[in-house]
Order: C-alpha cells, then structure tokens, then sequence
C-alpha cells in the first residue's frame, strides 16, 4: 500500500493554526501574527482556532484540542495544519482523537516538530498519510539557509516530487531570539561551524529507506502502545526498510540513553536501515555525551548512525517528510539527504 500524500497547496488554500499542546502566551502574539501574515503572503488565508491560550502548559482541555485538530484535519476546506510550536503533554490528545475519521477523511498535510511528533508519528504509521517533521509557525518567518527549504515548500510540491536538501554547515549554539523583544526576526544566528557525524565507526553512508521518527522525549512514552508500530508500517508501506530519525530536545544524556534503549527494546528501530539523529543542545553528563548515549544505545542495531542532522531543536530546520522515500549519503566531504513524495 502507497503512504498517501496531501493535495499540493495552490493559493487560496485555507491553513489552520491551532495549539495540540502549549499555546501562545499574549506577550508573544505579536511573533504569531507576524508569522500568520507570512504565511498569508504566500497567497493562504489561516484559520486560528479557539485552542490557542498560552496561559498554561496547555492550550485548553484534552477533549477540546482533539476535538479541534479531528475537525480541521476532516474539513475538506482545510488542506494544511500548522502549530505555533510543540509543548510538553500532546500524548493526551491520541485516545480522544478520531481515528477512524482521520484514517476515511482526505488527507491533509500536518507541519510541526518537538512534542508534535507525539501526534505527527503516529498520524503517519496509523493512517499512512504524510506528515511534515519541520519548523513551527513560530519558526516561519526566518529565511531559509540556502541548501534546506521550508515547509511551505513542501507542501506545494506534487507526488512524486524529489527534493535535495544540503546541510548549510553552520548551527546556533548558544542563546536564543527573544520573540517578546523582537517578533520580527527573520535571519538565524548561525554562529557555529559543524558537520553531520558518523557515530557507529568509519566508511561512507549510501543507504535508503522511507523516513519515520520525531522528538526522543515523546516518542519514547509511546512505545509498546499502538501508536508507535513501526514495524507494521514497514511491513505495509515500507518492505525496503526504514530511515529512522530521532532528536533530543532537552534531557540530559543519561535520559537520552534510557529513553533510546526503551524504544530499541520495544522494536522501533526493528526495520531500520539507518538511524539520522538531529543535533541538540540538550546536556551531556559527566560520564556520557549525547553521541555517547546514542551509540550506547543504538550501536547494537549494526546499522549506520549519523548524528548532528539540522532536523531537531537547534537551528536551523531540515525538514523531513514522514513516509517518504529518503536517500542519505554522508562522506568525508558531501552530506546530503533526498526525499521522493511516492
């Protein structure tokens, strides 16, 4: 069975905004409107939606988020969903969704990274529809570095559309724009050089795969539930394998390794040809690094791990289709990552 992609975005489109987990708090409307306006410069008109308060960690009651991701992702009227940013309890959402709805309804593209991937991953391995792993609507109006795209790039393209996206080389490591002070940033600070790192051993990475993953801190608290089966999915969607990617977003090593551990012990890198973990910020220990943790970890699968991929919480944003056919290569010189929509 084919992974089922949206239908390219044309102007005119109607997006929804609304927050499956946190909100916007109101000294931070202004970055929200300017990123609503950016979008609505490409030619879309956005519909926010009532769950959308920032006053706690999150945006309304379980029952009424749900309620309103089923029923933008259902309205036919609505070919795209895009939240301000992640959050922290999105796993509240998965029994009160309807999946059935979802799985019979047009498929409509769904954007967003962090505590999102705890409702993109399973929208993907559960309904087979494309999702967006990429930046927020927060994270919209910064320029694109040349080499990746954006998400509204993504979701204009046809099926069957194959795209390149190159690592700039260059990452933020240390502090972060103050939306409050300046809403209207628009160029990342890029003040570090790095490459992606090949953590399992040495030798050139040539190795294919659909992809499939999200944050490491939510996904881990899926697994052994339904709604985090790779291996069905590969089996339906994916007998070449998968390109499993996961990223950390604030847990210290030692968390890291457990939470990874977890997830390789529960199967769900059973189908896994290779394994992109994003580059993070998150803390080491004073026994174990992150690129420790994830070998400790992940090393058993004897399978390439390449690590500091620009496809977690550190900008910039290489964004990554779930469900799409993925090629990596990575070599002393070139790294690369191409994504077909089939």
């Amino acid at each position: 069975m084919s992974v089922r992609y949206p239908r390219p975005l044309r102007p005119g489109d109607r997006i929804g905004v609304t927050s499956p987990s946190s909100g916007v708090p109101e000294e931070l409307s202004e970055r929200l409107a300017v990123a609503v306006r950016d979008v609505e410069a490409r030619g879309y008109e956005v519909v926010t939606g009532r769950c959308m308060d920032g006053g706690g960690h999150i945006s309304a009651p379980a029952a009424d988020r749900a309620a309103e991701l089923t029923a933008m992702l259902t309205d036919p009227g609505i070919r795209a969903v895009v939240p301000p940013w992640g959050g922290e309890t999105a796993i509240d959402l998965l029994p009160l969704l309807d999946w059935d709805r979802l799985r019979a309804a047009e498929p409509t593209w769904v954007v967003g990274y962090s505590d999102m991937s705890t409702v993109m991953t399973p929208l993907t391995l559960l309904t087979g529809v494309a999702t967006v792993h990429g930046n927020n609507l927060m994270d919209t109006p910064y320029q694109v570095p040349q080499g990746l795209v954006s998400w509204l790039d993504i979701v204009t393209a046809p099926p069957g559309h194959r795209f390149t996206q190159l690592p700039p080389e260059r990452h933020r490591a240390t502090g972060y724009d103050d939306y409050a002070e300046h809403p209207e940033v628009r160029t990342f600070t890029l003040d570090t050089p790095g490459r992606w790192t090949r953590l399992d051993g040495g030798g050139d990475v040539d190795v294919e795969g659909r992809l499939i993953g999200g944050c490491t801190e939510m996904l881990s608290n899926l697994t052994g539930t339904p709604y985090l089966d790779t291996s069905s999915f590969a089996r339906t969607h994916a007998p070449e394998g998968l390109l499993v990617y996961v990223e950390a977003g604030g847990h210290d090593a030692l968390t890291i390794c457990r939470n990874l551990h977890g997830m390789r012990l529960a199967g769900f890198f059973d189908t896994a040809n290779a394994v992109l973990v994003g580059r993070t910020s998150a803390p080491d220990t004073s026994s174990l690094t992150q690129h420790q943790a994830v070998l400790d970890a992940l090393g058993p699968l004897n399978v390439p791990i390449v690590a500091d991929v620009e496809c977690g919480h550190v900008p910039p944003y290489l964004p990554l289709v779930n469900g799409a056919r993925g090629r990596v290569v990575h070599t002393s010189t070139r790294s690369e990552l191409t994504q077909t929509l089939d």
